[in-house]
C-alpha cells in the first residue's frame, strides 16, 4: 500500500483491530502497481489491497481490493466495527458507500483539479470543491444530533471517511464551517490507533513529486491500461 486516505483506512483498522499484519509500500509514481504479483491481487491496479493468510473458513489465501470491501471483510471477520443489529448495520453500510460512492471520488477529482491539472480549468475546480462542500455539509448535519460517531459506535464508517477529511485544507474546505464534522474529525484522530496508522504512514512516501513521467503512469490511463 501508499498512504493515500484509501491506505490509512485499511491501517486504521487493523491498529484498531491488533491483527498481525506486514504493510507491503506500493510505489504507484513508479508504477508497481501494474506489476504480476500486485495486479494477481487487484485487478483494478489501485491500492489497498490484501491478502489474508488465515481466513475464516478454509485454508486457501483470499485476496481483496477495493477499500471499502476490505473494511468490511476485516468487519465481518472479526465481528468488530459493524453493528451487529440489523438496523445498525444498514446505517453504518449506507455511510460506508457514501464515502465509497461520494466523498473520495468526488475529493478525488477535487485534489486532481486544484493540485495536479496542467492547466486551471476554473469550472472543474469549482465543480469538485463545490460538491466535497456539500458533502461534508451533509457529514455535518448528520452528526449534528450530538452523536460521537456515524453509526452510533465507532465502525467502519467513520474509518472509511477520516482519512478523506484529512486533507480538507488541500480540498479548499474550512472545518470551521461545519462544527460538527469537527468535532467528529478531532474525536476520531485522537484515537491511538489513528494517531499510530498515520505513524506508519509517515514512513512511505506521501507526497510523491509528479513528474511528465508519473501524470502519464497516474492520470492517463485508458483500456489499453488493463489489456
Amino acid at each position: 500500500m501508499q498512504c493515500l486516505p484509501n491506505g490509512h483506512k485499511i491501517t486504521m483498522f487493523l491498529e484498531e483491530s491488533g491483527l498481525p499484519y506486514r504493510l507491503v509500500p506500493v510505489n504507484i509514481g513508479k508504477g508497481d502497481q501494474f506489476t504480476p504479483s500486485f495486479l494477481k491481487i487487484a485487478p483494478n491496479n489501485r491500492i489497498p489491497a490484501i491478502v489474508d493468510h488465515e481466513p475464516t473458513f478454509g485454508v486457501q489465501p483470499i485476496s481483496v481490493f477495493e477499500s471499502g470491501a476490505i473494511l468490511l471483510y476485516l468487519a465481518d471477520k472479526l465481528s468488530r466495527f459493524i453493528p451487529a443489529d440489523l438496523r445498525g448495520r444498514n446505517e453504518a453500510l449506507q455511510w460506508l458507500f457514501w464515502q465509497m460512492g461520494g466523498l473520495g471520488p468526488m475529493a478525488g477529482q477535487n485534489h486532481h483539479f486544484v493540485q495536479y491539472a496542467p492547466r486551471p480549468i476554473p469550472y472543474a475546480q469549482a465543480r469538485y470543491i463545490n460538491e466535497t462542500a456539500r458533502l461534508y455539509g451533509v457529514l455535518n448535519k448528520h452528526l449534528a444530533d450530538g452523536r460521537e460517531y456515524i453509526a452510533g459506535d465507532y465502525s467502519i464508517a467513520d474509518i472509511a471517511s477520516y482519512p478523506w477529511i484529512v486533507p480538507h485544507r488541500r480540498q479548499q474546505q474550512d472545518l470551521a464551517d461545519f462544527p460538527h464534522l469537527a468535532r467528529w474529525f478531532k474525536r476520531v484522530g485522537d484515537r491511538p490507533a489513528t494517531k499510530r496508522a498515520y505513524a506508519l504512514g509517515e514512513l512511505i512516501n506521501t507526497a510523491p513529486v509528479v513528474d511528465e513521467e508519473t501524470r502519464k503512469l497516474l492520470f492517463n490511463q485508458d483500456a489499453r491500461t488493463v489489456r
